[in-house]
This record gives structure tokens, sequence and C-alpha cells, in this order.
């Protein structure tokens, strides 16, 4: 069985990944803030873990790897939302982490073993925040505690930067209460009309990055194996994670490996509101397939940059039809087995588009085996491999909106269809221009491509 090599963030190399337990493989992986819609650069993440959720299911087995993706429910961005709609803060996060789970499930993005609610877990906030100013490695000041940096000596050590890159490259607020400027808030003064909770330094919240190191331990363990999330939370994010988790654990690592995936951009910009040029998931899904916006998001190695443009779903939309032409002639059930070749491919550091290439090798099999046996061993095997990564999931028929049409006229269609591919096979393109003018007329279109033709109706 092929070595799993994952790449850490924290060495910068490729590693061979063995967990603490295989019994127990543990992955954890920053959430949502449920204030607003997610965009398709939020659904990078998700879609890239929940195939690495997959895969490591199929490794370890189906209850052996317990995955948990937090949902943050307190956050200055939601007060802020609350106060300008007027809404509860509960109706606001409802709300949005119910979209948040349907938009991903369109994706294919399967639901995560446990998904933990900050405002369920501030007991243990507060009980990690008691161990870090007990163990020297943090301080009350002014209703606030704050994490004292300049007590762990491998601060930087994840994103690489020394101190003073550090300050100058983040938003340090600047307060007299801090002994450093570099410290950051574990607990804040909650201020009128906000949420609260009781505390030793009085009522107020936790910051951002307690929340996640609480949850993780609360659910993982001291140390998990796999840690995950968006390039833009490596610093301050990640890095204040550990250093919370590695102190108050006595030095124990928070993670074994910690695993970043690119940014995305927009038409070669960077994707912000101000250029308004965010594409919402709740949005994309109204106008293409949820399972051709997770294809494209696998297009690229999950740590490169990848770039969303229209060219790029007319790509995947294309390379789907190629595939899913391949299913509808040749129709079967997904293999026992996920081709090797696709979990060698995943197991090279999730080298999704290297998996998608070997889905078109298949294709290619399935069109060129002399037999039905092997065409039908060899479509069986692109189904399964598909399926691995979260696409092919659709019946054929539905993916080009036919399932509709009588039986009877999908095989006339489909005879024509076969007909004009046998004349141009045979050069006879005046009769392939009939038959495709006989097509027409009947609304179908008709894309040819290396696996074959395809056609839509409408």
């Amino acid at each position: 069985m092929t070595d799993i090599r994952l790449h850490d963030t924290l060495t910068g190399k490729k590693q061979v990944f063995t967990p603490g337990n295989p019994e127990r493989v543990t992955l954890y992986v920053c959430g949502p803030t449920v204030y607003s819609y997610a965009h398709i650069g939020n659904a990078r993440p998700a879609v890239v873990f929940d195939t690495l959720f997959r895969f490591l299911k199929r490794r370890y087995g189906e209850t052996h790897v317990i995955y948990a993706r937090n949902i943050t429910d307190v956050d200055d961005k939601i007060i802020e939302a609350s106060a300008k709609t007027g809404k509860p803060i509960s109706e606001i996060t409802e709300h949005y982490a119910d979209v948040y789970r349907a938009d991903m499930g369109a994706l294919g993005v399967q639901a995560p073993t446990i998904e933990p609610l900050c405002t369920g877990h501030i007991p243990q906030m507060v009980t990690m925040i008691e161990d870090l100013i007990a163990k020297g490695h943090a301080y009350a000041a002014e209703g606030h505690v704050l994490f004292s940096v300049k007590s762990y000596d491998k601060y930087g050590a994840l994103s690489k930067r020394d101190m003073d890159d550090m300050i100058a490259g983040a938003r340090v607020e600047v307060a007299p209460y801090k002994k450093d400027a570099a410290d950051f808030v574990l607990w804040k003064p909650a201020k009128d009309g906000e949420p609260g909770w009781d505390s030793p330094w009085g009522r107020g919240r936790p910051g951002w990055h307690i929340e996640c190191s609480a949850m993780a331990e609360a659910h993982l363990g001291q140390t998990i194996d796999i840690h995950g999330g968006g390039q833009d939370l490596v610093f301050p994010h990640h890095e204040n994670e550990i250093a919370q988790s590695v102190c108050s654990h006595g030095g124990a690592p928070m993670a074994r490996y910690w695993m970043h995936n690119g940014f995305l951009s927009m038409d070669s910009e960077k994707m912000s509101k101000s250029l308004g040029n965010v594409k919402l998931v709740h949005e994309l899904i109204k106008t293409w397939p949820g399972e051709a916006l997770r294809y494209a998001l696998l297009t690229g190695h999950y740590r490169a940059p990848l770039d969303w443009t229209d060219a790029l779903i007319d790509r995947t939309m294309k390379s789907l039809d190629r595939l899913y032409g391949v299913l509808r002639r040749i129709r079967t059930e997904p293999a026992a087995e996920v081709p090797e070749a696709v979990e060698a491919a995943l197991a090279d550091d999730l080298n999704t588009p290297k998996a998608l290439a070997v889905l078109f090798d298949l294709a290619g099999q399935a069109n060129r085996a002399a037999s039905n046996e092997d065409r039908e061993a060899a479509a069986a095997a692109l189904l399964a491999g598909g399926r691995a990564i979260g696409i092919l999931e659709m019946d054929p028929d539905a993916w080009f909106g036919v399932a509709d049409l009588p039986a009877e006229e999908r095989e006339t269609i489909d005879a024509l269809v076969e007909a004009r591919g046998d004349a141009r096979r045979s050069k006879d393109f005046a009769l392939a221009d009939t038959l495709r003018g006989e097509l027409a007329a009947m609304g179908v279109s008709v894309e040819d491509g290396p696996e074959g033709s395809t056609w839509r109706k409408g």
C-alpha cells in the first residue's frame, strides 16, 4: 500500500503521514463564521478537506477517522450584522449555518463527524485561559486576558516570520493594558447589548484564536493528527492556536501535520467585496451544477493558487460532459475498489489534478476496449474513481438534462447520434451534416470530444 505523504506547513516539507493512533485518526479544520453567505473561496478548504476526509476513511476505515469542523457563532462581524439588521444573533447564526451546510452539500461536501459551536464551549475556553494564566503564559488586564507572546520562544515557527515582521504585517491592536504589542486577546469584556458570559475576569467573550484551541482539545485531544485550513489562517490564527495549545499542554504539539490550501483569485485579481468580484456559492449553484464547482476547485493542486474564471467553469463542464458521456454509453455500477492509480495520486499530497488525469485515462480505455467486458470494467473503475473524489454522483441522463425524455425519444436520438458518429469516422461528412441537421430540428445539440459525442436537448 502506498505511503500517504502530506506537505506539512510547519516543517515546509512533504512527509510520510503516520497518525498517532490508526484506530482514531483526527482531523480539525477551521470552519465558517456564520454572518453571511459563503463565497467560492470559502468553499475551497471545505472541498479540499472533504476530499482528504473521504480518502482517510477509505485508508483507515469509515469509523476510524474523526473530522471536526467548527462553526464560529460569536464574532464582531456577527454582532455587527445583528445591529445592522435588528435580528437576534441566534437567528442570524442559525440561518447562515444552515445555508452553509446546504451550499457545501450541493458541492458534495459531506458532513464532518463533529461540528462544534463556539458558544457551546465557553467553559472549556475559560478553563484553558485559567491554565495559561497559572503557567505564566497569559495575564489579566482591565477586564481582558492576553497571551504573552514572549513566553513562548517558538512563536513564528509556522509562518516562518520573525517578531518584527509579524507585528508589521498584522493589524496589531495598540492598547495601554498590553505588556507587549504582539500579545493577543484570549478574553475581552462584552459591551452593553453584546453577547457575554460570566468569567473570573468579568462578563465577556472569548477571542477568536482560543475558540479553536479549546474545541480541538475537547473533541480530538491535546495533539491531533492533521490541522487544516486556508493559507490566510497561517498567521495569526494558526500561529496563535499553536502558542496557546502547546503552552497549555506542557509542550505537547497541537498537531502532527499542518495543511493549508492556496488562495483563490477572481480573473487574476484578489477576491474582495471592495472590488465587487466576490462569487457566492449560494448564487453560483443556481447557474451551475454543484458538482461542476467542486470539479473546478479540484483542478488545481490544493496548495497552489487557483484563478476562478468563466473559462475554468466552461472547461469543467466540457470535462464532465466527456466523463458522463462515457458512463451514459456504457451503463455500469462502480467497481468495488477505487482504482489504485487514483488512490496513489491522492496519497501523494492529495494530488487531485493527477487523480482527474487518471479518470480520463480510464475513459479512454473504456472507449478503446475491444470487448464489452473490458469496456464495462473500465467504466466501472471510472465511476469508482470519480466518486472517490466526490464527482460522477449523478445519473448520466440527469447530468445531460434528458432524464425526463420518453425512452423511445432517447433511443431515437441516441441512434441518430451514433449514425452521425459512424458517418464522421467513415469521412461521409455530407451524411454527418444531414444527421446533425435532423438532430438540430429536434432541439438536440451535439458536442464532439475524444471520448465520443454527447448530446443535450433544449
